[in-house]
């Protein structure tokens, strides 16, 4: 089914494997990133330059919100498949510059709603996040919850961006599938999340910022189990029909969300002892209480994706953080 997908946010962690794995299909991907400096921009080059190793790669820089740039790229590329997964991204750092959440969630997204819009692509997949479910403490989290209070400014943005797909699908019949992704980590991973920054600080010998004294749990989710569901769910258009009383499905357009997530919380305590056996190291704990904004835990109820593209590969969190400390040695040499 291979063509052309323009992918957003193709130097970010999901983006460069999402884009690795379309490019090894046959798939030609345009690839857009602002390049951001929310974290080190170095791993976002290197990762694009990966990436162009692939003759069917093109990569823009550029930031997403610029008025008609998503809609110059889209009307001259003209793609099967857009994957919008560029964004201003973390729950914590929305406290302290939430403009950043508006102009690259908020305003970013129209754009690209725009773009698609006037050249309509087969499927509109756009990346939301568990964090929209807020202080819904029904678990695990159905795509049919409620999820309606929101605990942090980034939480709210992804919750409004899946609104405003969900009026784009309905005026323009743009069929059109929303991710709530769960706690996602890997090789290539993104530095201000837990995995790399524990494995940083167990390996220099620092110490680590355990929240909630611990008594926290996430669905963590391996990149590779990731990127499977977002490829298999490139053929899964939404239409006019439920897959069953799970299915999120619009009653007055081609849209729904979908949960991608490893259906099975771990204990925070036990993340932290997986990469202390990768790592070979003790880490020194710093216990302290829950950070705003934060959640005690994240659940995905898998039923509706199963349904729609089968079962999904659930890397174990012992080899899952394996291969990441495994890169991070390798990658920082250390």
């Amino acid at each position: 089914m291979a063509g052309k997908v323009f992918v957003t946010g193709s130097a970010g962690f999901i983006g460069f494997h999402l884009s690795q794995r379309l490019l090894s299909e046959g798939w030609q991907v345009l690839g857009l990133d602002g390049m951001s400096d929310y974290y080190d921009v170095r791993l976002k080059l290197r990762r694009h330059a990966m990436l162009a190793q692939n003759p069917g790669f093109r990569a823009v820089e550029g930031l997403l919100e610029t008025p008609g740039l998503v809609r110059g790229l889209v009307d001259d590329f003209r793609p099967d498949v857009i994957v919008h997964l560029a964004a201003q991204a973390g729950v914590r750092y929305s406290i302290d510059a939430p403009r950043s959440y508006v102009d690259a969630n908020l305003v970013g997204t129209f754009e690209v709603l725009e773009a698609a819009r006037a050249c309509p692509p087969r499927h509109m997949l756009l990346a939301s996040t568990s964090s929209v479910f807020g202080a819904n403490e029904l678990m695990p989290y159905a795509e049919t919850h409620k999820a309606d209070h929101q605990m942090s400014f980034y939480a709210a943005t992804k919750k409004a961006t899946e609104a405003m797909a969900h009026s784009y699908a309905h005026l323009y019949a743009l069929p059109t599938t929303m991710f709530r992704f769960f706690t996602v980590y890997g090789p290539w991973g993104r530095p201000d999340m837990a995995l790399f920054k524990f494995t940083k600080a167990i390996l220099s010998g620092e110490a680590i910022d355990v929240y909630n004294h611990g008594d926290m749990r996430r669905d963590f989710t391996y990149i590779d189990d990731l990127v499977e569901g977002i490829v298999r769910l490139i053929a899964a258009v939404p239409g006019a029909n439920p897959v069953g009383e799970s299915d999120s499905l619009s009653p007055v357009a081609p849209w729904r969300v979908v949960n991608i997530g490893n259906g099975a919380p771990v204990q925070l305590m036990d993340f932290v002892a997986a990469i202390e056996a990768a790592t070979g190291r003790e880490a020194h704990k710093n216990m302290l209480p829950m950070q705003p904004g934060d959640v005690p835990a994240t659940w995905a109820d898998a039923t509706l994706i199963e349904s729609l593209i089968g079962p999904l590969p659930r890397t174990d969190i012992r080899d899952g953080v394996r291969s990441f400390v495994a890169w991070y040695r390798d990658y920082y040499g250390v």
